[in-house]
């Protein structure tokens, strides 16, 4: 247990940590005092505006929580889902590869917090070129995801096999010539 907690993996999991409270921080702020749920919706910018949405689903929409049960399938399903995460995360050893996951977990964590507390999960950010909007209505959860995702993907990728290279390390499945 003593490797466990090395210095990259205590800061994925501090990052995760910051992740989750500033969605739900964010979450409280667009409910309460911007009261977006009565308001419906508030231009900032013209790319860009608050829009108070329930997402029931998960990832796009889909899976709709429409009753007690799928509600509580769909909390059970995303916290295995974080919990293999984490598992993950905790296994790493490249910091890089850590923040990605880390990412990943901390925006699973608001999002489950939502759908637990609430029964669906709170969507304001609303990013949009005129009528075109290239993204559902999502929160900062939804974003440190897909971040998250993109990191873990580019390095996976892109970076893994190159390091290998750059050690003399043959390409996984590939036996070493030396």
């Amino acid at each position: 247990m003593k490797g466990l907690f090395t210095r990259n993996r205590l800061i994925g999991l501090v990052l995760a940590a910051i992740v989750a409270i500033i969605d739900q921080a964010v979450k409280w702020y667009v409910v309460g005092p911007l009261a977006l749920r009565q308001v419906g919706s508030i231009d900032l910018l013209p790319f860009f505006d608050l829009t108070y949405t329930e997402n029931r689903g998960v990832s796009l929409g889909m899976f709709q929580a429409t009753d007690m049960e799928t509600r509580w399938a769909l909390v059970l399903l995303t916290a295995v889902i974080a919990l293999v995460v984490l598992v993950w995360m905790m296994r790493e050893k490249v910091l890089a590869d850590i923040i990605g996951l880390a990412l990943i977990l901390g925006g699973a964590i608001g999002n489950i917090r939502d759908r637990y507390d609430l029964g669906y999960v709170i969507d304001y950010a609303d990013f949009h070129i005129g009528d075109f909007r290239p993204f559902l209505i999502f929160n900062i959860a939804d974003a440190a995801i897909t971040i998250g995702v993109l990191i873990i993907l580019a390095r996976s990728l892109f970076v893994r096999d190159k390091e290998e290279t750059e050690t003399g390390d043959a390409p996984r499945g590939e036996p070493n010539d030396a």
